[in-house]
């Protein structure tokens, strides 16, 4: 029997596991984590050997089959240490041009707040595919407007695809107006005769004032959309439970993620022009806005809540915190910890364990992250932390932290607050 003697080649050749970096590959928490995931491009080898693709590095299926990246791009802002603050330089975009376009395409934003939401920038990622195809189909060059009402804080339409924008100020359109933002969308149905028109399928004034705007034109919009293309829209029908598939009517009211925001292009933003005068306005509105009813914050259910002021095991001064949620106006929330330790009602607990929140800000305010209360604020839009320490995971979730004492934070806000509002009953007093 001839005795078998390995040679480098051969060595070299053997697989070699590392154990722990394929602990640090399944343990999402740890501060490793993205950076050996990164490293293998998404693969882990798992306890037989097999490479095993990592689910949590390749996004996530949206509704319309859309394979979809994290809104807020944690992974590429600092949570998995890639990308830190002066350590990348900002990528130039190119301009996306639209020189004397033969159509338009009018996008009717929510802009909640003044600022373009995820399902705004979804809307807009749409319009633009919509623009493929009829350029494809040979239709001329079609530029994408951004309608919206009010006060604009938005900086960054030019990154979201808008390559026109008409904002229609007045006092007229201000709060809850269907009447008079009606009339003005159908001066510019009269001045530009859109390609198609597309709404935001939401609670925030998109669905009623497309129905609105559908009824005045004789038209048949279609509802709840999906997946839509220049000739067919599928539409969910029956509490989603069924699809209706059907022609791509002028008129859309779309769900979220109906298309992928823009990412890769910068687009011009030039103002379109408008003829306010020919808008039809009067004191025969039926429907007036009298302005937004005082409410207790805490009465609000915490699944309903926008703005969230939520304590945990870093809380010290309780009446400190209950001042300053009463002065920012927002419902009061509690880690496991701090509800279990008698500081915070059952019902206020926020997490996989208590109650899953969808605020559009939520203010976390001495919690360090367990993975359950980061489940439970999985859908908010933006968070805020206050912690002391650096490296725990809910600053690490955050879109904005603060590493100080929690208490000398809170007492600068509640001064800021009560600040704040007395200006504003100053300002109310003086026109009166």
């Amino acid at each position: 029997m001839s005795e078998f003697t390995p040679t480098e080649s051969t060595l070299s050749d053997l697989l070699r596991r590392d154990p722990r970096a394929e602990w640090i590959a399944r343990n999402r928490l740890h501060p490793l984590h993205s950076s050996v995931v990164s490293a293998g491009q998404g693969e882990v080898r798992g306890p037989s050997g097999l490479l095993r693709k990592n689910p949590h590095v390749i996004g996530f299926i949206g509704p319309n089959g859309i394979k979809r990246i994290d809104r807020a791009n944690l992974s590429a802002a600092g949570l998995n240490g890639k990308k830190r603050a002066g350590e990348a330089k900002e990528t130039q975009l190119p301009l996306h041009i639209v020189d004397n376009p033969d159509g338009y395409i009018m996008v009717v934003a929510d802009m909640i707040g003044g600022r373009l939401t995820g399902h705004d920038k979804d809307i807009l990622g749409l319009a633009h595919q919509l623009v493929g195809e009829n350029k494809a189909a040979g239709k001329g060059s079609i530029a994408v407007v951004l309608v919206c009402f009010g006060e604009s804080k938005e900086t960054q339409f030019d990154l979201a695809g808008v390559d026109r924008l008409l904002h229609i100020t007045g006092q007229e359109f201000e709060g809850f107006a269907p009447e008079a933002r009606l009339s003005a969308l159908m001066q510019v149905e009269a001045q530009y005769k859109p390609v198609n028109w597309l709404f935001p399928d939401s609670i925030h004034g998109g669905t009623d004032l497309a129905c609105r705007l559908a009824s005045r034109l004789g038209e048949r919009p279609a509802t709840q959309a999906w997946q839509v293309t220049a000739s067919n829209t599928v539409s969910r029908g029956a509490s989603g439970s069924r699809d209706i598939s059907r022609e791509t009517p002028r008129i859309l009211m779309l769900m979220e993620e109906c298309a992928n925001a823009i990412e890769d292009t910068r687009h011009q933003v030039l103002d379109l022009a408008f003829d306010a005068d020919a808008v039809e306005t009067g004191d025969d509105y039926r429907l007036i806005d009298q302005g937004q009813i005082e409410v207790d914050s805490n009465a609000v259910p915490l699944a309903e809540a926008e703005f969230i002021l939520s304590a945990g095991n870093g809380i010290h001064n309780w009446d400190q915190f209950h001042a300053v949620a009463a002065a920012l106006r927002a419902t009061e929330g509690a880690s496991r910890v701090a509800v279990d330790d008698g500081f915070m009602p059952r019902s206020r607990q926020v997490g996989a364990s208590g109650t899953w929140v969808t605020a559009r800000v939520y203010l976390a305010v001495g919690i360090s992250g367990a993975i359950q209360h980061m489940q439970g604020i999985g859908q908010c839009d933006k968070v805020v932390a206050i912690n002391t320490d650096a490296g725990c995971d809910m600053v690490k979730r955050a879109d904005l932290a603060v590493i100080e004492d929690s208490e000398a934070i809170l007492d600068a806000l509640l001064k800021l607050a009560q600040e704040h509002y007395l200006s504003k009953e100053q300002e109310k007093s003086d026109a009166a």
